[in-house]
């Protein structure tokens, strides 16, 4: 059992990883504003981006492993309040990876696809990133702060979908949300991504860190499609109206910051690393519904705290 310092534990990655792991290891959550309610594990309360916050809640917990999946995700915010989404998304990861080498403590920093631009497509770890807006900006600088002060440190660039506290921060819960209040909504047709499923990625993440790999990761699904085509297999799988998905372009959708177009990423390195494939889009799926059908939904949204 490793003692795991969880930070975003109110996030749809953090919950996740925290309430499916509670069993098989000791871990301790970290918030800032949103509390939880009823978790089965240990939540404190922290601003990481006061001085000296993470040196002090490091030396306090005492882990074996930090799992950093806190940021400012949300894009749009990210390009009215780019200071804050810096502080946020680089500076915090940059005292992680420097406080976590000086102390020997395994460190996982989340990532993310969107550091490229979506123009070509396939891309490997060894392809250069091009972020197109703020918020992929900060992710990228990350990166590189977190692989030069800490080797040693795992970097994960994730899609993922799941059930959230909210309801309302996936993708698979904006359609599954729509579809099943019989709303219309619409789905890119020109947009390619990789989404994986978030219990999915809280058991391959688990598994680099018990193998001891270091380094960038691309830890998505080994399979790719567009936003609609994901739309379509939510509805399927759901039994929910397919006719409802508007396949629509992204460049018709009026969002604020920039999006990259095709998001396909190579899971070559990470596969070969583990041994074998990472789950594709029929067998996420299938545990997303399962998972479903055994109260997941309403088991995390209980979580919340009003």
């Amino acid at each position: 059992m490793s003692r795991i310092l969880l930070t975003g534990a109110s996030g749809l990655l953090g919950i996740n990883f925290g309430t499916q792991l509670a069993n098989q290891h000791e871990i301790i959550g970290l918030v800032n504003q949103n509390n939880l309610n009823g978790v089965p594990f240990e939540v404190r309360q922290v601003d990481l981006t006061r001085p000296q916050a993470v040196e002090r809640v490091i030396d306090q917990v005492k882990p074996d492993v930090v799992v950093h999946c806190a940021a400012m995700a949300n894009v749009d915010l990210c390009e009215t309040e780019p200071e804050r989404a810096y502080l946020i998304n680089a500076d915090v990861p940059s005292q992680f990876s420097k406080i976590t080498k000086d102390r020997s403590i395994q460190f996982v920093h989340i990532s993310t696809d969107a550091v490229f631009d979506g123009v070509e497509g396939n891309y490997t770890e060894k392809d250069d990133p091009n972020p197109l807006g703020v918020y992929a900006q900060t992710k990228l600088t990350a990166e590189h702060y977190v692989m030069a002060e800490n080797p040693q440190a795992i970097v994960a660039r994730v899609n993922f979908y799941g059930w959230s506290i909210s309801g309302r921060r996936s993708l698979s819960e904006f359609f599954f949300n729509h579809l099943s209040e019989k709303k219309r909504m619409m789905g890119f047709t020109d947009v390619y991504f990789c989404p994986l499923l978030v219990n999915d990625l809280v058991d391959i993440l688990m598994e680099m860190i018990e193998k001891g790999l270091s380094g960038l990761y691309h830890t998505l699904s080994s399979e790719c499609l567009t936003k609609y085509d994901f739309g379509l297999a939510i509805a399927e799988k759901f039994g929910l109206e397919q006719n409802l998905i508007d396949p629509v372009s992204v460049y018709e959708s009026g969002l604020k910051a920039a999006r990259s177009p095709n998001l396909t990423l190579s899971t070559e390195k990470l596969s070969s690393a583990l041994g074998h494939a990472l789950p594709d889009q029929a067998e996420s799926l299938t545990r997303f519904y399962a998972l479903y059908q055994q109260g997941l939904r309403e088991k995390i949204q209980s979580f919340h705290q009003g």
